[in-house]
């Protein structure tokens, strides 16, 4: 199994309650340990940012539970799309905050939860082969 880290980060706009996303991250995947900032948004707004990065066993149940969530066909995409999400190392996956504050994992690039998935990989032409192994490991 490769070495894996995931970094997750959200940001959570001042309409948007901030308990769901912790509770359904706890539920979800067991992930408690976020660190949370406070920033303002370009209006002055208050916005607060959650981020959670995770390693060794706690990042490769993370990737369980979450190929386990997806269906074939999102799965699919996900490894179809290799290429154009990895930079140095690191897969970025864009999940719908929305459907995920309900319980469900789906795929949406505006105003996201981001997630990185970042593993050692030494030779360029071996990133969708390393990824590729990463996200086939659950069926």
């Amino acid at each position: 199994m490769h070495r894996i880290e995931v970094t997750i980060d959200v940001i959570v706009h001042a309409t948007e309650d901030k308990s769901k996303f912790l509770e359904n991250f706890q539920e979800i995947f067991g992930l408690e340990d976020f660190s949370i900032s406070q920033v303002s948004g370009h209006f002055e707004n208050p916005i607060t940012i959650l981020s959670c990065k995770i390693s060794k066993k706690p990042a490769i149940q993370f990737m369980d539970k979450f190929l386990l969530l997806i269906t074939d066909e999102q799965k699919n995409k996900i490894i179809q799309e290799i290429e154009e999400r990895t930079s140095d190392s690191t897969f970025h996956i864009r999940l719908d905050k929305q459907e995920f504050v309900q319980g469900r994992i789906s795929f949406k690039e505006k105003d996201p939860i981001k997630v990185k998935i970042q593993t050692p990989i030494y030779n360029k032409k071996d990133t969708f082969k390393v990824f590729s192994e990463i996200f086939q490991k659950v069926n």
